[in-house]
């Protein structure tokens, strides 16, 4: 794995080394730092499980085939556009939500001389996806739908970030809102379809697969995003900041967070009182209160209770599927998130 991890860096060097340039723009030696500056910060510094997974998707379909230099250059290049995609969200969500760190580091907004120029920075981002494509998949037969793929997943992650963001508004802050098919709403769209089904949907155009004919294999990978995000709900409380990488703000930021659905379910009505006058504010007492009320209601047992039924629930509608390949594709992706600590 560390051999697949050096090989999937070299092509993050080689890929920024064409962006860098970019005939279709007249480079300076201020306009070149900056973007390699930008780049840096924000597209290698993950986990780069979504652009791994590309990879280890590939070869799974591949049955054991031992891939050619092209098909790993080709495999990373797709999951570095994941990443980018990535990058690019993440910097417009810091923004958005007023973040103060991102893994382990301060948000890219946030560095020295940078401030809202990092809103154009993202636009950047998500050009050179397209220069990447069009750089190594232009002759591909699966090229527009490689584009359509991506575009699509945009679309879907760009409308979960509305939902989150306009059941948060400022000032209009109404609990009674929160619930727990909305919190599936926001998650599907927000964080499912870029981090689980898009590394599997690249994969499988790339094997030559129809998608078309994989509904059933979204429909698995977009209950296992949703199972990753009760999981992201959970840590971001109950955590060490240390070993996360941030400061969970859920809390603050009056997220529609699994944990406050869940809490308003199980609340008696002096608990639920609580909910209402404290969730939502930054004042550390406040944060603490509803801290306390989680663990009155057991929450961290709630979640290994739910945690345990999707895993049941998802393995079962992996071993449905007829193809042993997609099969194993799935449970790789399975054994990567089920009972994570990050």
């Amino acid at each position: 794995m560390s051999d697949l991890k050096a090989k999937f860096l070299e092509v993050y060097s080689t890929l920024k080394s064409e962006l860098l340039n970019d005939p279709a723009f007249e480079w300076t030696d201020d306009s070149r730092q900056w973007v390699e500056r930008m780049l840096d910060y924000n597209v290698p510094g993950g986990k780069l499980n979504r652009g791994l997974s590309v990879i280890d998707s590939y070869k799974l379909l591949k049955e054991g085939e031992e891939l050619t230099d092209d098909e790993i250059f080709l495999t990373s290049a797709l999951g570095w556009c994941i990443e980018w995609l990535q990058a690019y969200f993440l910097v417009l969500d810091d923004i958005m939500d007023g973040s103060h760190t991102r893994r382990g580091q301060p948000c890219w907004f946030r560095q020295p001389k940078v401030g809202l120029i990092a809103a154009n920075d993202a636009i950047i981002l998500r050009n050179h996806i397209a220069r990447i494509l069009k750089n190594h998949f232009k002759g591909k037969p699966y090229y527009v739908d490689l584009l359509d793929l991506f575009n699509e997943v945009e679309f879907q992650t760009a409308s979960g970030q509305m939902i989150d963001l306009i059941t948060t508004l400022v000032g209009e802050k109404d609990l009674s809102k929160y619930s727990l098919p909305l919190h599936r709403r926001i998650v599907e769209y927000k964080t499912a379809y870029y981090s689980f089904y898009l590394p599997v949907a690249c994969a499988l155009l790339m094997a030559g697969e129809d998608l078309e004919k994989h509904v059933g294999v979204k429909d698995i990978l977009v209950d296992m995003g949703i199972y990753f995000q009760v999981q992201d709900d959970y840590l971001d409380c109950f955590a060490d900041p240390k070993v996360l990488g941030k400061i969970g703000t859920d809390i603050e930021d009056f997220k529609c967070s699994w944990l406050v659905v869940k809490a308003l379910e199980l609340c008696n009505e002096e608990q639920t009182k609580t909910l209402y006058e404290n969730y939502g504010k930054e004042d550390p007492a406040c944060v603490a209160k509803i801290k306390v009320l989680y663990n009155d209601l057991k929450l961290q047992d709630v979640f290994a209770e739910y945690e345990s039924k999707s895993y049941e629930k998802i393995v079962k509608s992996i071993e449905g599927h007829p193809s042993a390949a997609v099969q194993a594709v799935l449970k790789s992706f399975l054994a990567k998130i089920y009972k994570r600590q990050k």
